[in-house]
Parts: C-alpha cells; structure tokens; sequence
C-alpha cells in the first residue's frame, strides 16, 4: 500500500468539506429560484444597497450606531457627500480598528444607556438592536440622538426566524465552533451574544411609538442562507417559512427593515 507524503493528506478532508458545502449551497440556490421575489431578496444587502443610499443628502449629520469596525460608509463616500459621521459602538477596540477616515468623531457606550442633543439628521442603525439586552433604552437613545424630521433606518433579524431561536438555545461556545466550522469567513463578525429582545416588527414599532417615533416605512424579508449548507435542511426550513408566511403574515419575516421619523414639534403623529 503506498503511503502519501507531504501536506496533501492534512489538507484533503478540508477541501473535501468546502467543496461538500458548496455543492449543497449550489442546490439552495437553484431550489430558491423556484419561489417568488419577495423570498429571494437578501434583506441586509436591500438595506445597505438601496434603503440607506436613498436617504443619503450632502451635509448631513449621521450617526453610526452599532457600526464599529464596519462603518456603513466608506471614507471616500463620506468625503464625496460632505457627510459628517459620529460611529457609536459599546466596543472601543471595534471603533478603532474601523478604517481611516470613515468616522469625523467616535463615542464609547453602551446604547441603552446613551442620551443625545437631538442633533443627527440621520440616526442608521444595522444589525445592532438583537443584541442589547434593553431595547426600550436603545429605541429612547435613538429618538434623543434625532433633531425633529429626523430619521432612524434599522435593520433587525427577527426573533421568529428558525435560526434566531436556535440562536437562543445554543451555547456560544458551541455556536461559534459551528460558525468557524461552516462560515469562516462570517465567524469573527457574528460572535456578539444576541437576545432578540423586542425584535418583531409588530413588537419593535409600537415600542419605538412609545418613544415618540413614527414608522415611515417598514420592509420584510423571507431569505437568509443559515441552511444553505445542507440542501435537506434549506428545503424544509423554506417550506415551513412559505407555511409560516402564510400563517403569520408579517411577523413571519426572517429579517426587517424600518424607517422611522421624529416628528416635528406639535405635528400630529
């Protein structure tokens, strides 16, 4: 029996494996072409490629929450815009490695807790809210951050998705392991503890009206690609979400965008 020498047998099972999941990812897609548009929409590339660029003015002032090492914008993009940036994030270690040039000033705090002079023009806010433990806080945050005829755009994975609840269960530990396992180079941005707290859109919007926002606008979105590394199990978790969708109506979306306004004074809500 020959026997192999050199780094090929080490690497072999790797790239067995990768290739293994991108075949089945392969077949999520071709299956998900058989459904209708509003369940192939990547709802976190609507959000950043279309909802956010349609709310972008020159001058305007803007806060980053949640943003950290990630800004929603590009330094050049601020530039061209003239946009003055202000990024809000728990982490001081996030905002610092954020690169050059995309945030004007920075602020290290908790959201929840965090109280502003109703300055910003522009208050974005994406993929942040499922994990802070006070939502309500972070929603009274938010209003105070506006100036009247503000808005707030938010992006929310909701707590009723299939992955939200096993989010829930699952250790982090474990979780991370799964991640690093099958996503690697999703791995070191979804390792923050999330609790989904408040996060429906039914839920989140009358919580924001308590805070004295308006919803503008709402989008829902039926696509994430959690499953997608395991054909069997992207096939039933979709024919449960078409299910779900048609018992649950709204509070079925796997993830949701929101556009909220801080009204003017004495305008009527």
């Amino acid at each position: 029996m020959q026997t192999m020498t050199g780094p090929w047998p080490a690497y072999a099972p790797r790239s067995a494996w990768r290739a293994l999941l991108h075949w089945q990812t392969r077949l999520a897609r071709r299956f998900d072409r058989l459904l209708s548009e509003e369940f192939r929409i990547d709802g976190n590339r609507d959000f950043m490629d279309h909802l956010v660029p349609e709310y972008l003015r020159p001058g305007k002032l803007i806060y980053d929450v949640g943003g950290g090492k990630n800004p929603i914008l590009s330094g050049e993009r601020k530039s061209e815009l003239r946009l003055r940036i202000i990024g809000l994030d728990i982490d001081a270690e996030e905002l610092a490695a954020a690169p050059e040039g995309c945030y004007d000033d920075t602020v290290c705090c908790d959201i929840s807790r965090f109280r502003g002079k109703g300055e910003a023009d522009l208050v974005i806010c994406q993929s942040l809210l499922e994990h802070v433990l006070d939502t309500n806080g972070a929603l009274a945050a938010i209003a105070s951050i506006l100036k009247p005829g503000g808005r707030a755009l938010i992006f929310v994975p909701s707590r009723n998705a299939v992955y939200a609840r096993l989010n829930l269960v699952l250790p982090q530990r474990l979780k991370r392991r799964i991640m690093h396992g099958i996503f690697p180079e999703m791995s070191r941005d979804h390792g923050f503890p999330a609790y989904y707290n408040g996060c429906t859109p039914s839920r989140l919007e009358r919580m924001a009206q308590a805070q004295g926002l308006v919803r503008e606008r709402r989008r829902l979105y039926f696509h994430s690609t959690y499953f997608s590394f395991c054909f069997p199990l992207h096939a039933l978790w979709r024919l449960w979400l078409l299910f779900f969708r048609f018992l649950a109506g709204v509070e079925a979306a796997e993830t949701f965008s929101v556009v909220f306004r801080k009204p003017v004074s004495g305008q009527f809500l």
